[in-house]
């Protein structure tokens, strides 16, 4: 008999971790702010996201511009609210920008890390006898539509030599997707961490394939155009994300400090939030928005545009600003070894 993760009180923190990998979630914004002067930077921000760990680390004293916080319950609705100029910069996963694109949206990948895929994962159930991607031929899969998810199946399948075609893909956010692969409604799942760290740590399923290969396993901060033709707001963006590539190097160093806080932030459980933070969080390393990172999302559009789910050719070179990179490593860099 399948165990079921059973606490229901589980799914409402994790339903709302959609982070920048989401899809078609609707968006909150919070009233927090931080720092004084007259600038104020409004920063686009998930739940456990950029503010978390900018103030475990100490990264939000000694500001002297305001930050205004809005937290969104994904990337795209994160994005939209870039394109609207009510957000000047905030950070989503590596498809979101992709469908801003497609969208025509006006937004400006700055900055990028470089991390590994093992947190992407399709995961199936522990008494599955699914050992190798190839069998999900005619498999129901749920994953969130627009995700970094749907991309990571997409090439996992190429891989097994399939399409999206050959199997039955169920559209669903993860709190609804988590349910559905705890009570056996799906045969597999496609996501991200911290939810896989969550069904592992459950001992709930296991990992069928990861996205280690098959996807860049870069995240984004992306700004408004608009901010970044304003001299004052460019500089505090310019700070911001000095601010931020300091606070992932201490988390490098203070991975359970970091974890606890995350845990406190999200209501996730200690033990989840530490291996998503070994496994995935901890090997992302600050890299350069350059030519062979547009490539690689080049490669995400054509994909998504080739299965008509964008519905134009996208130049992705159109949609970053390389100012901000300094003397930062390439984008191909590798990351951090996992120790999940």
């Amino acid at each position: 008999m399948r165990r079921r993760l059973a606490p229901a009180a589980l799914l409402l923190p994790l339903a709302l971790l959609l982070t920048a990998c989401g899809g078609n979630a609707s968006a909150g914004t919070g009233t927090d702010t931080d720092g004084k002067g007259s600038l104020t930077l409004n920063v686009g921000d998930q739940k456990g996201g950029s503010e978390a760990i900018l103030r475990a680390a100490g990264e939000l004293d000694n500001l002297d511009y305001k930050i205004k916080w809005s937290t969104f319950s994904s990337g795209p609705p994160l994005l939209e609210a870039v394109n609207a100029k009510a957000v000047d910069i905030g950070g989503v996963g590596n498809t979101p920008p992709v469908f801003a694109a497609g969208a025509d949206s006006k937004i400006t990948v700055v900055a990028a890390w470089h991390g590994t895929s093992k947190g992407d994962a399709v995961l199936v159930p522990n008494d599955s006898k699914l050992t190798d991607p190839a069998q999900l031929k005619g498999k129901s899969i749920a994953v969130a539509q627009g995700s970094s998810a749907n991309y990571q199946l997409v090439a996992s399948l190429k891989k097994a030599g399939l399409g999206l075609a050959d199997v039955k893909v169920k559209y669903l956010q993860p709190a609804d997707a988590l349910a559905a692969f705890t009570s056996g409604k799906v045969d597999a799942w496609a996501v991200w961490d911290p939810y896989t760290s969550q069904i592992l740590q459950a001992k709930q399923g296991r990992v069928l394939t990861t996205g280690g290969g098959v996807t860049n396993g870069l995240t984004f901060q992306v700004a408004a155009p608009s901010a970044l033709k304003d001299k004052k707001k460019a500089a505090a963006i310019k700070d911001y994300l000095e601010r931020l590539r300091r606070a992932y190097k201490w988390v490098y160093s203070h991975e359970p400090e970091w974890a606890k806080a995350w845990a406190k932030e999200t209501g996730l459980p200690e033990d989840v939030a530490l291996a998503a933070v070994k496994r995935t969080y901890t090997t992302r390393v600050a890299v350069a928005v350059d030519r062979q990172l547009i490539a690689s999302e080049q490669e995400i559009a054509d994909t998504f545009t080739s299965l008509k789910l964008i519905p134009r050719k996208v130049d992705f070179g159109n949609f970053v600003d390389t100012r901000f990179n300094g003397d930062l490593p390439a984008s191909t860099s590798a990351p951090r070894p996992s120790e999940g």
